[in-house]
């Protein structure tokens, strides 16, 4: 499934493009796309297909194309603080954006059928607070990941805000999904060959919209057997922070507020100014005639605006061509700065930074 828009260079060059195409049409969820390198979910030597509006799977890795996330995102209407069940979260990688809209009070929890794709998440996660600057650019809802199938989630579970299916269900599956649900919140999944979105409205109503038309291979089935008692899975707990972990929360929103009033006063953008996209103009050709022998015979010549065209545009590749070559200069990240200036023991400031290298 995909294949909706053009493939992009880089995750920018993606992003851009599914903006053009109207998957992506706020700006909330167009941030957490940027934030998240999709290719860095991807293995060593298949990254270069990372930026395609296509489906990506090895053995049970597997990423969804990029216009389907998209359509996901914007139907889930996310915001700060809700809770969020991901069914089927695989590598991880629409958790994290989703955690960067939810911020720290926010609940994000995910359940994967495979246990060796629950290590590959977490080892994702753990890349990503460790090594992104976005990470300091947001306030983050650590996803939480468990093993298990979705359909044995134990019948005390807590129920969610927001919830996503990211493998096809059967209908008679449907019901049991809907209960997930707390009274105005939003689940999005695909069934019957349509991404729908579906409002519980009330104790027993819900309002169902079909968003998309997609192939999802189906849910797995749980193993029944009528000798054995049937496992149920628990899903994680809704623990409680801690007063430590709230106060660097909110030091870190404060000098994050300071950074960006700063900014502000000096009349410096917050956000990086667009990528230059290379002009591409056609050539264009003007016939004239010319007499051979009793023939006349087109001959296409180039006008004096074709050659200056041509002219423009080698200068404009050649301008390209040199600012690819210069050295990128690394993103300053200015929370990271403003902690490490401050007055404290290296162990606060360490904490402070979640104990981050860079």
């Amino acid at each position: 499934m995909g294949g909706a828009v053009s493939a992009g260079e880089d995750n920018d060059d993606l992003i851009d493009n599914l903006k053009e195409a109207q998957y992506i049409r706020t700006e909330r969820v167009e941030q957490a796309f940027r934030a998240i390198d999709r290719g860095d979910y991807y293995l060593e030597g298949y990254r270069d297909n990372a930026y395609k509006d296509l489906a990506w799977k090895h053995g049970n890795i597997h990423l969804s194309a990029p216009c389907i996330y998209s359509e996901v995102m914007e139907a889930l209407k996310l915001q700060p603080g809700l809770s969020f069940l991901n069914l089927g979260s695989g590598t991880g990688y629409l958790s994290t954006m989703v955690g960067l809209i939810l911020g720290p009070f926010g609940v994000n929890h995910g359940i994967e059928l495979h246990s060796d794709v629950v290590e590959y998440a977490k080892e994702k996660l753990e890349s990503f607070i460790k090594n992104s600057d976005s990470f300091d650019k947001f306030e983050f809802c650590e996803p939480a990941f468990v093993v298990g199938n979705c359909l044995e989630i134990a019948s005390d579970s807590h129920q969610y805000d927001r919830i996503y299916c990211g493998a096809g269900v059967q209908k008679d599956h449907e019901n049991y999904m809907k209960i997930l649900l707390k009274v105005g919140g939003i689940l999005v999944m695909p069934i019957e060959d349509q991404l729908t979105q579906i409002l519980r409205t009330g104790q027993n109503t819900w309002e169902s919209k079909n968003i998309l038309a997609v192939s999802f291979a189906p849910l797995v089935q749980p193993n029944r057997n009528d000798n054995s008692k049937r496992d149920t899975v628990g899903l994680p707990q809704c623990a409680v922070r801690n007063l430590q972990d709230l106060a660097r929360i909110y030091i870190r929103r404060t000098l994050r507020n300071f950074i960006n009033d700063e900014m502000q006063a000096k009349g410096i953008p917050q956000k990086p100014p667009p990528k230059r996209k290379r002009r591409r103009c056609r050539r264009r050709r003007i016939n004239t005639y010319v007499f051979v022998g009793n023939q006349l015979i087109p001959q296409p010549l180039d006008s004096e605006e074709d050659e200056r065209m041509e002219e423009d545009n080698k200068d404009d590749d050649d301008k390209d061509h040199n600012e690819a070559l210069k050295p990128e200069e690394p993103p300053r990240n200015l929370l990271r700065e403003k902690i490490m200036s401050l007055p404290l023991p290296e162990s606060l400031k360490a904490y402070l930074t979640y104990y981050r290298e860079k």
